[in-house]
């Protein structure tokens, strides 16, 4: 009998000690998690709302040129992404960050450098926020934050869907993604992208969609190209193409419409655990 009430004792400890564990870690994504925020700033950063709004004035090219880089910058882990970024910084006129953690050290970054900031955030750790991030040297007409929530962890991924006036009239619409990661079907996959391509649809004039996709099995890869199809949207083709792959496959990606592809490269690093994309456009002249 006292052996049955020992183990029974045990066994209640043991189903408590499960369940408070479970609910803490719900409480912790769900803190972690919080509401859907953008940040929208020429400095320093500041969240305001799932969208923002402003009067842009100045075109995002540069006589009619464009050049975009994306990098999945690996939350800052590495020491020497501060370089890296500069340079792609310098050399572009729009970069789109993935795994962007607003750290002290991003801050200053952000504070040091002359460009329009926007952010929408995944999660935080530690309140430190996470997620996707475009730098652009004018700022965006519009731009919406969207989430979706990892199956298994329940960590979110983030998205910026963002509008920027170009010198021919134009609008461009830019997607930044990081695309869920933990989940071997394809259901919540095809959910993200379709409230993207939504936007997508919606649109009328010129598109880029980059981001990392984690596209590390075939049905991933298959799923963004029936997507794309019907966007009637071009994966850019590059001159060197060292992306990150796993099982083969890359996991960064960058599809374009409405545009004239010049040139895309990308080319290893030591500064995170993706290389980075780059890509230089020209616009299409209107009649």
């Amino acid at each position: 009998m006292i052996k049955l009430k020992l183990k029974f004792k045990i066994t209640v400890c043991l189903v408590t000690l499960l369940l408070f564990g479970v609910t803490s870690y719900v409480y912790l994504v769900n803190e972690a998690n919080g509401e859907k925020l953008i940040m929208s700033s020429a400095k320093l950063p500041l969240f305001l709302s799932q969208c923002v709004e402003e009067t842009a004035i100045q075109p995002l090219d540069t006589d009619g040129k464009l050049n975009v880089s994306v990098w999945n910058i690996y939350k800052q882990q590495r020491s020497s992404w501060n370089p890296v970024l500069t340079e792609l910084v310098k050399s572009s006129e729009l970069v789109l960050l993935q795994e962007a953690k607003l750290s002290t050290g991003l801050k200053n970054f952000l504070q040091e450098n002359d460009h329009q900031v926007l952010m929408a955030k995944a999660f935080k750790v530690f309140k430190t926020p996470i997620g996707v991030m475009n730098l652009a040297k004018v700022a965006a007409e519009s731009a919406c934050a969207y989430q979706a929530i990892e199956p298994w962890i329940r960590f979110a991924k983030s998205a910026l869907v963002s509008k920027y006036p170009l010198s021919n009239g134009e609008t461009l619409l830019v997607v930044n993604l990081h695309g869920i990661n933990f989940a071997w079907r394809l259901k919540a996959y095809r959910q993200q992208f379709s409230l993207l391509a939504e936007q997508i649809k919606a649109h009328q004039g010129p598109v880029i969609m980059a981001g990392d996709f984690n596209t590390w099995r075939q049905g991933r890869v298959d799923m963004i190209g029936e997507f794309t199809k019907q966007l009637g949207m071009t994966e850019a083709k590059y001159v060197i193409d060292k992306r990150n792959r796993v099982f083969g496959l890359a996991l960064d990606h960058l599809y374009y419409s409405g545009l004239d592809l010049i040139e895309a490269h990308a080319t290893p690093t030591q500064a995170s655990d993706h290389n980075p994309i780059q890509a230089s456009f020209s616009l299409i002249k209107k009649n």
